[in-house]
């Protein structure tokens, strides 16, 4: 075993990743202690259960990813839990402090003249186990796209279980909806001793199968229907999880009934969603539905600055507006063409201008597919051009007024979305993908015989485009 060893690529990754993240969130998780190496795995020591819980799901993919980077090798990460029971830690002040870990992994520093409990409940305070700290209202930029989303998670935040219970936010990705939801139980968390649980549906939905096959049925249902607060992040992954919706559905009217506060997020209305029981569906219905449209131009610009102030860097606002006038889709490819210029700015310490900003985000300005275009924007801009209605476009009706147009808004949503045929056939009335397939490539061969049915398209794109802007 002595002859490998791979701590030098361990402690390279553990360094960068130490500036790839905040401080508190680097502090917060990487509290692993290398132990050793073989051939192809290296065991690191983590405090508790929990803490080497909440790793793998966050980090190891990332991890193991990035010593193949740099060692060439494929590298598995295994842990060890073992408690630590005491650190000592000197002040200024020359006081020595207990630091303990509880086992929700949360440190508890006790100074001798504080009660233990006292101070686990000021650490409960200021961080969740499971939110991410930097997700707060404080950063989250209000525009008219989400200000009616946003002033009612506010609302929920101090009144939880009383006010719009329960709350479903939606809308496509990178809008912002984990955000919002997580800001909303980081505030109730630092000003409530709730018990808060916050999940993916994905999640919730393996730690169900897991109760199953581990005989801890109860166990699970102990856990989520006895929570103040639950945040269960894309409902929409629900879809023909039959049994998880059966047990997601009694747990809802276990805490419904109990006044507790439930909070959803999903990537479109839930009257949209397909294989979802209909006594669910009205659970999501019941209370208040809310959607995050994307950004707008100003808006846009607001978010740049404020992300440009968070991280202490200068980049003049030309060029923060040409970002933001070419970077109309979402949160999430406004914030990675920012960081593509500061790291441009950090890494070769010259001063990021409008020539460079062109240069280095030209992919981004000039790419042809478009994330955050939903399947509905291109229905309703195609159904308005050809003056038909948005549910003759997603209707069984097959006449030639209405399946032309159909048809050019399944090329143009294949063309600049990353939906599968599968996922257009869906969304198109819930057509088989063949149809898709054929409907396409009749576009494709009119567009060899009839020139003018580019220009069309080419009108159509850039309606579409502007749809939000």
């Amino acid at each position: 075993m002595g002859t490998w060893d791979y701590s030098v690529f361990w402690k390279e990754t553990v360094s960068q990743f130490s500036s790839e993240l905040t401080e508190q969130e680097f502090t917060m998780w990487f509290n692993m202690e290398y132990e050793m190496s073989e051939e192809s795995s290296i065991t690191v020591s983590v405090p508790s259960g929990f803490y080497r819980d909440q790793v793998k799901q966050r980090y190891q993919n990332r991890i193991e990813a990035r010593l193949y980077e740099l060692s060439g090798q494929h590298i598995s990460i295994n842990f060890d839990v073992k408690p630590r029971k005491k650190v000592e830690n000197s002040s200024n002040s020359k006081e020595k402090e207990s630091v303990h870990y509880n086992e929700s992994n949360q440190v508890t520093q006790k100074p001798k003249v504080l009660s233990q409990k006292h101070t686990e409940i000021s650490q409960k305070r200021t961080t969740h186990p499971q939110l991410r700290m930097e997700y707060t209202f404080s950063n989250f930029v209000i525009g008219e796209n989400n200000s009616f989303a946003a002033n009612a998670a506010i609302a929920i935040a101090k009144n939880p279980g009383k006010a719009y219970n329960p709350c479903l936010i939606y809308g496509g990705v990178g809008l912002g909806k984990t955000h919002l939801m997580q800001a909303i139980g980081n505030m109730a968390w630092t000003e409530n001793e709730s018990k808060i649980i916050y999940i993916s549906a994905e999640n919730f939905t393996n730690e169900f199968v897991e109760s199953i096959k581990n005989n801890k049925t109860q166990d699970f249902k102990n856990k989520y229907r006895n929570a103040d607060m639950l945040l269960i992040d894309d409902i929409h992954f629900l879809q023909k999880k039959d049994s998880t919706q059966e047990e997601l559905f009694h747990t809802f009217n276990t805490l419904y009934d109990s006044n507790k506060q439930i909070i959803f997020t999903c990537d479109r209305p839930v009257s949209e969603l397909k294989n979802l029981s209909e006594r669910l569906r009205s659970r999501f219905e019941r209370g208040l539905n809310v959607d995050l449209q994307p950004p707008t131009y100003e808006t846009r610009c607001a978010i740049l600055s404020k992300k440009t102030d968070a991280r202490g860097v200068n980049i003049p606002q030309e060029v923060l507006n040409l970002v933001a006038k070419n970077i109309s889709s979402n949160v999430r490819d406004l914030e990675a063409s920012l960081t593509k210029l500061i790291a441009y700015a950090e890494l070769t310490k010259k001063p990021v201008t409008l020539e460079t900003a062109q240069q280095q985000l030209r992919d981004s300005f000039g790419a042809p597919k478009q994330n955050n275009v939903t399947i509905e924007t291109i229905q309703k801009v195609v159904a308005e051009y050809f003056s038909l209605s948005f549910s003759d476009i997603k209707g069984k009706k097959r006449t030639k007024a209405i399946s032309f147009p159909r048809q050019v808004a399944m090329y143009i949503a294949r063309e600049i979305t990353e939906y599968s045929t599968t996922e257009l056939g869906i969304e198109f009335g819930g057509r088989d993908h063949t149809t898709v397939i054929h409907g396409c490539q009749k576009i494709e061969e009119r567009l060899k015989a009839e020139p003018s049915l580019e220009t069309t398209i080419q009108k159509l794109n850039k309606l579409i485009k502007d749809y939000n802007s």
